[in-house]
């Protein structure tokens, strides 16, 4: 690909709008905000021939990511500098989110630094560039591109190589410390500056590498900082996997010494945790053949290591999670006269109202995470009979002991046959709703399983009339495993919709106690009048699966069946 920049590397640059890529050594997952609505994929960047842009030493190389948003490139993150080194393998780790239904160009840039600055001085060499997308990463898993400057020429044979590997919600990370004791000293005048790398072996031989700490200057018992990797990245999910564990003396000029190797596994790991037996000898094969009474070159020792499990939304359903679905449907008078066609509930033959297609594009995705396929469905701000008094929670099936409709097409039918029997009222009351399913949730709660989690969708199309009532029944519900969606009908003003939706900031009881879980999702209908009903139940849904998850981690649930023992799945965690 050819590119117009110059030699100077930028300043960074903001991260690019839904990019919300990461770089660091490992991924770390939030335990109560762990990832599941999207996959997230981590990217591992290597180069070879790189330019030498310096007289004396090497080029000191460095990776830029950027992503295109909007027709602009905008940077997302850096890697490290590698001193002295025209073939690196870097141990920073770019993780971003990748969509299916969206092309999401990448851009990496690779420079020569200079100075104490780092790069994006004006002293930092364009080593070359190669543009791709993550889709491309993803489906080849390895891709191997030669570099260009600008105007599209060749950096001589360079070439950069990006190797991704998906996050799987299941793997989680684990967390390592080690240090090392009476380590060789590699120097004249002062003692080593040790490091450790990690490798992971693949199947086909060939090393990855997983982590490299930072230096310890001057000293043969270093202690490092202690570090987060995901178990996909350490050992594939297998436990067995080898590891092949380096330690180094640093050199500025990128020589650096080699002090010894060991060998592990990740099952190894854990079993000299739990037996006290944590260190290996640091061997150096060639002392070993050529010394009499070599015995080591220095012991490795592992200080700690703790595994943080991380469940998808996935893991939840696959683990028997049943997805409860709940309607509620206004019938407040403001929605005009079912019996005029200008009223929001007219029942056209040829075209179905907002409400049927909101009710429809949703419920026909919920459907299907429930196995009875029993829908609850309620209606609220009518009078209805036998008495014609005013009720915020009724069945529109009118059976008070059985709300549940069979399927979508039970809940269509239910609500065309309930029109004709109530009076329109009102005010437009949604607590009384939305306190009725959350005591159902809590029920659920009260199992201690992650076996049914409850969507409520809201139908309505005038402003809540119990405003603060709502705030409290939705900061409540916040603590249930409960979802609330809602669909705004008609050309209302729905400004304080907004309110309850937690995107623009945290949601609050009048008391002032903020929700636990922002579970609120509204959507004025208006917006996807002329959009498929896919787009409006993708929009609606597309922060469910995160809530889920959510609430379960919150309450360290895990799945209710344990996952079926394969070879990228058999972890356990410790006792």
């Amino acid at each position: 690909m050819p590119f117009a920049q110059g030699a100077a590397c930028p300043p960074p640059r903001p991260a690019a709008h839904r990019a919300t890529a990461t770089m660091g050594d490992v991924t770390e997952p939030s335990p109560q905000a762990p990832l599941a609505a999207v996959s997230k994929v981590e990217l591992r960047v290597s180069c070879k021939h790189l330019l030498d842009r310096d007289t004396l030493n090497k080029s000191d190389p460095c990776v830029l990511l950027l992503m295109q948003s909007q027709g602009q490139w905008m940077e997302v993150d850096r890697s490290e500098v590698i001193k002295s080194n025209l073939n690196p393998v870097f141990a920073k780790i770019f993780t971003v989110d990748y969509y299916f239904e969206e092309v999401q160009k990448l851009r990496f840039e690779v420079y020569d630094s200079h100075g104490h600055a780092g790069v994006g001085t004006h002293d930092d060499d364009f080593l070359g560039g190669m543009e791709c997308t993550v889709g491309q990463i993803v489906a080849q898993k390895r891709v191997t591109k030669p570099l260009f400057l600008k105007y599209g020429k060749f950096a001589g044979k360079s070439t950069i190589t990006v190797i991704s590997e998906e996050i799987s919600g299941n793997n989680g990370y684990v967390e390592l410390a080690f240090r090392a004791k009476k380590l060789d000293d590699k120097d004249l005048f002062s003692k080593s500056d040790p490091f450790l790398e990690i490798y992971r072996i693949d199947d086909d031989r060939s090393e990855q590498l997983v982590y490299r700490t930072e230096v310890v200057k001057n000293n043969l018992s270093p202690i490092w900082e202690p570090f987060k990797v995901s178990l996909n990245s350490l050992c594939s999910c297998e436990e067995k996997r080898k590891l092949r564990c380096v330690v180094w003396d640093y050199d500025s000029r990128g020589k650096h010494d080699f002090i010894g190797e060991f060998f592990t596994t990740f099952e190894e790991m854990q079993k000299a945790m739990g037996e006290n037996k944590v260190q290996w000898d640091c061997m150096n094969p060639k002392y070993k053949i050529k010394k009499r009474n070599y015995k080591n070159s220095g012991v490795v020792v592992l200080l700690d290591l703790k595994i943080h499990r991380v469940y998808s939304f996935l893991d939840y359903i696959m683990g028997g999670c049943q997805i409860h679905f709940t309607v509620a449907i206004d019938f407040t008078a403001s929605n005009g006269d079912p019996r005029n066609s200008c009223s929001l509930h007219y029942i056209n033959p040829y075209q179905p109202n907002e409400y049927l297609k909101a009710l429809v594009a949703v419920g026909e995705i919920c459907q299907d995470y429930d196995s009875d396929k029993k829908f609850s469905a309620l209606g609220f701000g009518a009078r209805i009979p036998p008495k014609y008094e005013v009720s915020h929670d009724f069945a529109i099936n009118f059976n008070p002991d059985n709300d549940e409709c069979e399927g979508i097409q039970g809940v269509v039918e239910s609500y065309q046959s309930c029109l004709p029997k109530i009076q329109l009222y009102g005010p437009t009351n949604v607590a009384p709703i939305i306190s009725k399913v959350a005591r159902v949730a809590a029920d659920e709660e009260r199992t201690k399983e992650a076996s049914q989690y409850f969507i409520l969708l809201i139908l309505t199309d005038g402003v809540v009339t119990d405003m603060a009532d709502t705030r409290e029944a939705i900061v409540r519900a916040s603590y249930l495993p409960m979802s609330i969606i809602i669909v705004g009908v008609g050309n209302a003003d729905f400004t304080d919709m907004q309110i309850l939706d937690g995107d623009d900031g945290i949601l609050r009881s009048p008391k002032g106690e903020p929700v636990l879980r922002d579970i609120v999702q509204f959507v004025p209908f208006r917006e996807f009048k002329n959009a498929s009903p896919t787009a409006l139940a993708k929009c609606v849904l597309a922060e469910v699966p995160k809530q889920v998850v959510e609430y379960y981690s919150y309450k360290a649930f895990p799945p209710r069946c344990p996952q079926p023992e394969t070879p990228d799945s058999n972890l356990s965690s410790p006792q």
